[in-house]
């Protein structure tokens, strides 16, 4: 028997993916990568305006694209996002969103690690609690998107972030163990030194409050055997190849997307 042709394995065409933190950066290029695999997509970010670009961007793939404007670290509002999009669940969820602000672990309060925590993993959770609960008998593709800081922590003032992160691989590696016999495949990117807008923002919040972290900047950069930063898409490439029946048998995968850091 021939195997499917590769333009078979690849497309995501009658297949409908949700993407958090969908407005920009990893997100977008996701959400870019899918569209152009012939996949319907569910558009979820607290930025409007990012939003309404990002559709018309990819408004000449001709399929459907639904914006959703949620605040992820609200339970409520990710129950109402999934109450609406009953008859038309997807099949593919990506886990995207996430923050991450510096701050020395001393001066950590509760407000701030709750907001930090419950953005980065606690939305994972009931993101993957309720497209699991919601089709439990026909089984998905579920990314979630990780951070080799959870895996070896390198930059100062992270802790809330490195810990939310370190969750998001349990809970990716719990998951795929348990409904894979349910037709799950649940898998995790984690990416390093992505040349994003969020990236580009802390880089100048570095430069301008704590000048002393440069160096750790400079120390990164040759730490990396590629030697340069990645781009968005590089790491939405390895996410179509995830949604894709390319990777029919992966799961419980954490997938490094960081030009070698973490072999360094």
């Amino acid at each position: 028997m021939r195997p499917k042709p590769i333009s078979e394995l690849i497309s995501l065409r009658g297949r409908r993916g949700l993407i958090t933190g969908a407005a920009a950066g990893i997100g977008e290029a996701i959400a870019y990568r899918f569209a152009e695999a012939g996949a319907d997509l569910e558009l979820v970010d607290i930025n409007e305006e990012g939003l309404q670009r990002i559709k018309k961007m990819l408004a000449d793939f001709n399929v459907e694209v639904n914006m959703h404007v949620v605040d992820l670290s609200n339970r409520s509002e990710i129950s109402k996002l999934w109450e609406g999009l009953s008859g038309r669940e997807p099949d593919i969820l990506v886990n995207n969103a996430g923050i991450y602000p510096f701050k020395n672990f001393l001066e950590v309060d509760e407000e701030f690690l709750r907001k930090v925590v419950s953005i980065n993993l606690d939305a994972a959770f009931w993101m993957c609690q309720e497209m699991i609960r919601r089709r439990l008998d026909r089984g998905g593709v579920i990314i979630n998107i990780g951070s080799i800081e959870a895996i070896l922590p390198f930059a100062k003032d992270l802790a809330h972030y490195m810990i939310s992160k370190a969750g998001v691989i349990a809970l990716t590696r719990s998951l795929a163990k348990e409904y894979g016999r349910h037709g799950f495949r649940v898998n995790a990117i984690v990416p390093g030194g992505i040349m994003t807008r969020g990236v580009k923002d802390a880089a100048k919040q570095i430069l301008k409050l704590r000048i002393k972290l440069v160096r750790t900047a400079v120390e990164f950069m040759h730490r990396i055997p590629l030697g340069r930063m990645g781009e968005p898409d590089e790491v939405a490439r390895i996410a179509l190849v995830l949604a894709s029946d390319l990777s029919s048998y992966v799961t419980g995968a954490i997938i490094p997307v960081d030009g070698g850091f973490l072999s360094a």
